[in-house]
């Protein structure tokens, strides 16, 4: 029946693995350790490597452009060259705070999204159901050059809703200033934007699009295992639906829910092909990957290595947490089965 919820037990086994011959096993070890290291550990050391071929000194000119000494005399040449420092300096420094917010936009929105969806999909049986976890998946088997090109299409200056798009004025967000309550309400936009192709907005939508599906799809299957028995219990003693989302649903799925939201950070900073076709390749318009690849195209392969360390960092970072919030999965799981079996 449409919209009956789906009440679900799951039944769980656990075999014995049968022992493996030991130089198969060793074989096998070998083989992962391999490949982890020529594919991953090597490309990560040599990106530390490169972004300090120049020394500390050289890797912080890149953030943070260096000041001659006070009173020095200054000839034409050495003027220039710190003027270029400070343009590039700023370039990378808007690079990277577009990137922020771009990512504090889209993961809020893909919290909502993925709760709503994970709900829907795990909670209710309906009609659509198997085209919106299709839906929910297509972004995965779409490229992201491709999704680039299909916001483009409908909302570039020629696309189906160009007409509209090109003529919607917005403000930017990250241009929000103080301005005293002279003008009665003391803050305002310091500049807008015309359009969305080629403005943050196209990125900001084009990430949306490329990272929605990692909330829902790491809270599906566990909210899956879950069943409804719990929220029917609440509904059944009188608990609103709001109420026994927040103090049975949430709770139930909070670590599944915060992986899913660091994948989808990580795929938010990372994220370049979708975020190249839209930007339009302007300077202000640049994200980290974007950043990069400017710099390597310029022959700066200093700077680019040391903004991709930067990058290189949050993936750590993402490892880490990742790892940690699995281990604590697992610990939880594996205390829960020991209560239920006592």
């Amino acid at each position: 029946m449409a919209g009956a919820p789906i009440a679900k037990t799951v039944l769980t086994s656990a075999k014995p693995t049968p022992p493996a011959h030991p130089v198969v096993r060793a074989t096998l070890i070998l083989l992962a350790v391999s490949f982890l290291t020529i594919f991953i550990l090597l490309p990560l050391i040599n990106v530390f490597v490169q972004a300090f071929a120049k020394g500390f000194d050289g890797y912080l000119a890149v953030f943070w452009p260096p000041q001659p000494p006070e009173g020095a005399t200054l000839t034409a040449v050495q003027t220039r060259k710190l003027a270029e420092a400070a343009v590039q300096t700023s370039r990378t420094w808007s690079a990277i705070g577009l990137t922020l917010g771009v990512a504090a936009i889209v993961v809020p929105l893909n919290i909502v999204f993925g709760l709503a969806a994970a709900w829907a999909t795990t909670k209710f049986n309906f009609r659509g159901r198997a085209l919106l976890l299709s839906l929910i998946d297509l972004p995965f088997s779409v490229s992201p050059v491709v999704a680039g090109l299909v916001f483009v299409l409908l909302l570039g200056r020629n696309g189906i809703f160009g007409d509209w798009a090109t003529h919607l004025t917005w403000p930017d967000p990250f241009s929000l200033r103080w301005v005293g309550f002279e003008h009665g309400f003391p803050l305002a936009f310091a500049r807008d934007f015309t359009g969305v192709i080629f403005t943050p907005l196209a990125i900001v939508l084009a990430s949306i699009f490329v990272t929605f599906p990692f909330v829902a799809r790491a809270l599906t299957p566990l909210m899956e295992s879950q069943g409804t028995e719990e929220e029917l219990a609440a509904l059944s003693l009188g608990a609103s639906g709001w109420r026994t989302f927040w103090k049975i649903t949430v709770p139930n799925v909070k670590w599944a829910l915060l992986y899913g939201v660091i994948l989808c950070t990580a795929r938010a900073f990372g994220e370049f092909g979708a975020v190249s076709v839209v930007s339009g390749h302007v300077d202000v318009n640049d994200t980290m990957p974007l950043r990069i690849e400017k710099l390597w195209n310029e022959y700066n392969n200093q700077a680019a290595f040391a903004v991709a360390s930067v990058l290189a960092l949050l993936a750590v970072f993402t490892l880490i947490a990742k790892t940690a919030i699995e281990w604590k999965t697992a610990r939880d799981l594996q205390q829960q089965h020991q209560g239920q079996a006592q």
